[in-house]
């Protein structure tokens, strides 16, 4: 099953890592009780936070360098007058 979190929003990507957190936190508390059959989910959930993150942090970076192309472009255009 390929997770697609392409499509999300910022606010989006940020709610659904928070849910995953909350998810692998419960996770790793039922498996040191003793109640999980799958051992793999953890290990899953674990790589759909990292890649949550990097999509979050890429987000970012392209809002940062858009702001910086805004203010390059508009100190030109003042110096330009």
């Amino acid at each position: 099953m390929k997770n697609t979190f392409k499509n999300l929003s910022l606010p989006e990507l940020k709610a659904k890592r928070d849910e995953l957190k909350r998810k692998h936190m419960e996770l790793r508390f039922q498996m040191v009780i003793g109640h999980v059959d799958n051992q793999v989910l953890k290990r899953t959930m674990r790589r759909q936070i990292a890649q949550l993150n990097t999509m979050i942090h890429a987000h970012v970076l392209a809002e940062r360098r858009a702001a910086i192309a805004q203010a390059i472009q508009s100190a030109q255009s003042v110096e330009v007058k």
